[in-house]
């Protein structure tokens, strides 16, 4: 009898540890399975100097109105922690190019270019609600990111955010994207402010590593109740290791409340970047950009303007230094001489330094 109860407990006790270290195992290869959530942390600062030979300001375009000055740009950090499925994105951005980027906005809420959470169900769609930068132009906010320090006629007349939901699919070498949103540039529609939703899209096509093409769209009414609809088309090549180019093209069409939508106007513009890289430590870039503001929405008189812009980039780690020179051309005077007496054309100087990690 004791025999017996002796050899059933052994068993008892055996199973059960086979049980335990199966299960343990279990638990040790799910473990292994599940890849740990990753957080990066991205950053970057940048100021410049700016001279214009007029000794006037005469800029129309963001974030450097101003003349024989040091100023401030940005500084940044990028919080990005990802899962397999999920990803949350906290970028802030602290100084006057922030602050101008976030315009409709005041205090804190200021410094936020980019909150959202995204979730992918499966590699070839994900949903997005917060807000992001615009995916309508060729150029961004952060100034590491621009083969150019100045900005275009084309980046400071679009819209710089959007605020809503948005959902992306993979097709091949095809994109699509679609999202509503809040009126363009608005984290939070005011209290008296009309609040209609805007349709946000984009088509994009890579037929391999060098070529990438977009088809943007946003569209609705805006916080004063007219109707307003861009048009916008980016396009990138690389044609070799030294040589590369990029083109923009966009149409801005609006109706006017006031005049029950009867009267549309207009602006437009195209660029061409083109970049040569003959080191690694240097490169250059010509910006040619043509603006039209025929029914005078953007600038102080219908007009049109010429811009050429030449910026060289010497580059050390994640440190750019950026000389450029700029000279704008318009058909009316819309520029100041130095005597205050209105000109067809300008010319400025900058140099910009930029530190990102």
């Amino acid at each position: 009898m004791l025999r017996i109860i002796t050899f059933s407990f052994i068993t008892t006790f055996i199973s059960s540890s086979i049980l335990a270290q199966t299960a343990t195992t279990d638990t040790t290869k799910a473990a292994a399975a599940a890849p740990a959530p990753a957080l990066s942390i991205t950053g970057s600062a940048d100021f410049y100097y700016r001279y214009n030979f007029d000794k006037q300001v005469n800029s129309y375009t963001s974030f450097t109105s101003t003349h024989n000055n040091f100023k401030l740009g940005m500084a940044t950090v990028k919080l990005e922690h990802k899962t397999a499925k999920l990803d949350m994105v906290a970028d802030l951005g602290f100084g006057p190019r922030a602050q101008e980027f976030s315009y409709n906005d005041a205090g804190i809420v200021q410094a936020i270019k980019q909150l959202y959470i995204s979730y992918s169900p499966t590699a070839w769609v994900k949903f997005t609600g917060g807000t992001w930068a615009t995916h309508v132009g060729y150029e961004v906010l952060d100034a590491y990111a621009n083969r150019n320090y100045s900005m275009s006629y084309m980046f400071t007349n679009g819209p710089f955010s959007h605020t809503g939901v948005r959902a992306d699919f993979t097709f091949g070498k095809s994109g699509l994207m679609v999202g509503v949103s809040n009126p363009t540039d608005w984290r939070s529609v005011p209290v008296g402010y009309i609040n209609k939703k805007n349709l946000i899209a984009q088509y994009s096509y890579a037929p391999n590593d060098n070529i990438k093409l977009y088809l943007n769209y946003v569209g609705g009414r805006d916080t004063g109740d007219n109707k307003v609809h861009q048009f916008d088309f980016v396009g990138t090549a690389k044609l070799s290791g030294l040589f590369s180019v990029g083109v923009n093209g966009t149409l801005n069409k609006s109706s006017r409340f006031t005049e029950d939508y009867a009267t549309s106007r207009t602006w437009y513009g195209a660029a061409a970047y083109l970049n040569l890289d003959p080191a690694p430590w240097f490169g250059l870039t010509l910006r040619e950009e043509y603006f039209s503001d025929k029914d005078g929405v953007k600038l102080p008189v219908p007009s049109k303007v010429f811009a050429s812009t030449l910026t060289a980039q010497f580059k050390v780690d994640g440190f750019i230094f950026m000389p450029e020179f700029r000279l704008d051309n318009a058909n009316e005077e819309i520029f100041l001489k130095s005597d205050a007496t209105g000109s067809k054309s300008t010319a400025s100087f900058l140099f910009a330094a930029i530190y990102s990690f």
